[in-house]
């Protein structure tokens, strides 16, 4: 049997990172993944491969309508979709590559197959040339999650799909229907939309992206409709099924509507598929993580989660942070996640991004605040960019001014966001944002007007 200090089960995000970290700090590790590229869903099927066609999309829309204002005439401009969809995949192919680089040059050693539980220390990796077992004193769970199912949607990975299905689609459906109006529906049913679909998008509850700020929620879900997405809030699907070359697709108090392609995207759940995590005496809890300390520590000793397995926001960020401050806890004792800093972005265009608390949290614990906003319309390289929809909104305490919520809706708003984080990982004010230089012309000078504005003073409007 095998000897490491460390198995990683998953190589996501989280996974991998820990892996490496862990490798870093000497730990002889080793790393189990089902899939044979490395990466987890995030890289294969997830984040990077929809960032792709975001790009791509957005490049062939600006192709078609943004360029005349500019002086620039395109005639003629067709989609060629193979070749979108084979720069996709040699983005994933050259990113995961790069995982199994770093594994190698950090000696990490990988495991094919499927991890299982056999005790306490002691893990089975299944694949098909058979089962071998290999023995750790720390076991760390990165298994990630999987799709939400919804009752009454009959996949069949074709016509009826989740995510991993529009990401390869061989033609532009004529009408596509998604379910559920998060990051994941949205990114995707903008992308298809895009490229010449119509596209339905159903919710169940009275808005858009749960969780993030309700206001530019709001604002955005005006500028998706100007964009030309449809939407039903508050609508209940009851089925979707495929009908011959269709999709059939039911909901509360509608007519049954008809569509080409369905998307499924309510959410995802916590995977443990294969885990056989009784037979070390752990179990999920009613809301299907694993309870863990402020170490990561499950209730097994030496058993430990992160990332989608735990509490907290589905984001590889928030994972990958959690994997360092792990195996950091693990080798010196010593590890840190702030969890009031985290980012959450939407890849549509505009993007919306968002890091700390929204208006309706802190309306709800009765903290008090003073909110700051500048739209990007009244900043000059918004409209240099020809991209002026939108705003920043910072909500500061009122007593003390530290920064405690930054919100945007706008153009490359996931990279002004990161202003945001660091200013909240330093317990900043808003005078403090307001008093720093930001270069002009520049974007990030609507994050200063809005710092500015918490106080009344905003320049440029």
């Amino acid at each position: 049997m095998t000897q490491h200090d460390l198995i990683v089960i998953g190589a996501g995000p989280g996974g991998y990172v820990a892996a490496i970290r862990a490798a870093q700090l000497g730990l002889n590790v080793g790393c189990i993944e089902k899939e044979p590229a490395l990466g987890g869903t995030c890289l294969r099927v997830g984040c990077i491969p929809s960032k792709a066609l975001l790009e791509s999309s957005e490049r062939y829309e600006a192709a078609r309508h943004e360029l005349a204002p500019h002086g620039i005439n395109v005639a003629g401009v067709s989609l060629d979709l193979a070749a979108l969809l084979k720069r996709k995949d040699q983005i994933v192919g050259m990113t995961t590559k790069g995982i199994d680089g770093l594994f190698k040059k950090n000696k990490i050693t990988r495991y094919q197959g499927t991890g299982r539980f056999l005790s306490d220390g002691h893990v089975a990796v299944e694949s098909d040339a058979g089962t071998e077992e290999i023995s750790a004193p720390h076991v760390l769970i990165a298994t990630g999650s999987k799709v939400q199912m919804l009752p009454g949607v009959q996949l069949d990975g074709a016509y009826v799909g989740t995510s991993s299905e529009a990401l390869t689609y061989s033609t532009v459906p004529s009408r596509l229907a998604v379910i559920g109006a998060g990051a994941i529906g949205l990114e995707l049913g903008s992308v298809w939309r895009r490229l010449g679909a119509e596209v339905t998008v159903f919710e169940y509850l009275d808005r858009i992206l749960p969780g993030m700020d309700a206001e530019l929620a709001a604002e955005a879900q005006k500028v998706f409709t100007k964009q030309g997405l449809k939407f039903h809030l508050k609508s209940r699907v009851t089925g979707a099924r495929r009908e011959g070359d269709e999709c059939l697709v039911e909901v509360a108090g509608l007519e049954p509507q008809r569509f080409d392609r369905v998307l499924l995207a309510v959410g995802r759940v916590p995977n443990f598929d294969g885990l056989d995590l009784a037979a070390i005496g752990l179990a999920p809890n009613q809301r299907g993580r694993l309870e863990v300390d402020e170490s990561f520590r499950t209730s097994r000793a030496g058993v430990y989660a992160i990332g989608d397995c735990i509490a907290g926001p589905m984001l590889a960020h928030k994972a990958e942070d959690e994997g360092m401050a792990c195996v950091e806890k693990i080798a010196t004792g010593y590890g840190h996640v702030n969890y009031d800093a985290i980012p959450n972005i939407v890849y549509t265009e505009p993007e919306i991004a968002s890091v700390g608390q929204t208006e309706e949290q802190l309306q709800a614990s009765g903290i008090p605040y003073r909110k700051g906003a500048f739209p990007y319309q009244a900043n000059a390289r918004a409209r240099v960019l020809g991209h002026t929809a939108g705003r920043v909104k910072i909500l500061a305490h009122a007593e003390t001014d530290r920064i405690l919520g930054i919100h945007i809706l706008g153009t490359r708003a996931g990279d002004l966001i990161a202003e945001g984080v660091v200013a909240m990982e330093f317990c900043a004010s808003s005078e403090d944002l307001a008093r720093t230089t930001h270069a002009h012309p520049t974007l990030s000078e609507i994050v200063r007007e809005a710092a500015l504005a918490v106080d009344g003073r905003a320049i440029h409007i």
